[in-house]
């Protein structure tokens, strides 16, 4: 079910977000019980991204509203998108886009943890990379690119030789010495990643391609897949059994979930 302020959208009112791409979004895996690990956090993004791509403010009891009105009647563990868009937007004014609604979808969510990944790097950098913003050609087409090459995702390089992030996940690590490692880089940070780093302290450094190969172990993260194990970067292996992140998996599950 797709709703646009808590009524079912129409044709028309989506045609403006697919013909001019200009709109933000949180996705939040809901589990069997209801609850949503990193909520409070989804909806400090919806606020602030509202903030920089509309100018404007967000009522965060609404989006709660039409979450809980999206969710009747759907199967659960689940993953509910809020997007934040106007759908009175035009391409040649955007400006003019000032009044955002609210749309809220659900689909159905994958087992936790999903299968190791396999990830080709890729140099991209996305636009804005810090909002959660609906324009994923660039990376769409990475991932694309990776798959038809034998490959699970995309994992981003930026120009300066830096890795950063996946096509729609935060990449870490697990240096020699056991210790995790979040790439210093431009990159949309993640609630998955954020409620990881409440729990324990992790290093923030930069990470070249060569680095992260040579890494003991490496990770994705985002709401829909928990903590999920790099097998290989490029046709580098790299170990998917490792303390680290069994133990990161275990203390992501751990978190309690909140209530809508």
């Amino acid at each position: 079910m797709v709703t646009l302020d808590g009524k079912p959208v129409s044709a028309d009112d989506l045609l403006p977000l697919a013909l001019t791409n200009l709109g933000h979004f949180t996705s939040m895996r809901v589990d069997a019980d209801g609850s949503i690990r990193g909520l409070a956090l989804h909806m400090e993004r919806l606020v602030r991204d509202s903030k920089i791509v509309w100018g404007t403010s967000l009522d965060t009891g609404r989006v709660r509203e039409y979450v809980r009105h999206g969710l009747e009647g759907q199967t659960r563990p689940c993953v509910v998108r809020v997007t934040i868009y106007d759908p009175k937007v035009q391409m040649g004014h955007p400006a003019d886009a000032d009044e955002p609604h609210i749309m809220v979808s659900v689909r159905s969510a994958g087992v936790l943890p999903p299968e190791p990944l396999r990830a080709m790097s890729v140099t991209y950098e996305r636009d804005l990379p810090e909002v959660k913003h609906v324009g994923l050609f660039g990376a769409l087409h990475a991932r694309r690119a990776a798959q038809l090459a034998g490959f699970g995702d995309a994992l981003f390089v930026g120009r300066d030789g830096l890795v950063s992030e996946g096509g729609t996940w935060n990449v870490g690590f697990v240096d020699q010495d056991g210790n995790v490692v979040w790439p210093q880089a431009p990159v949309l940070s993640g609630v998955t990643m954020a409620l990881l780093q409440q729990q324990a302290e992790h290093r923030v450094a930069t990470v070249t391609l060569d680095q992260a190969k040579g890494m003991a172990a490496a990770f994705a993260t985002n709401t829909s897949i928990g903590v999920r194990p790099l097998s290989a970067i490029d046709d580098t292996e790299l170990p998917i059994e490792h303390s680290v992140l069994s133990q990161l998996q275990e203390t992501y599950l751990s978190i309690p979930g909140e209530t809508l």
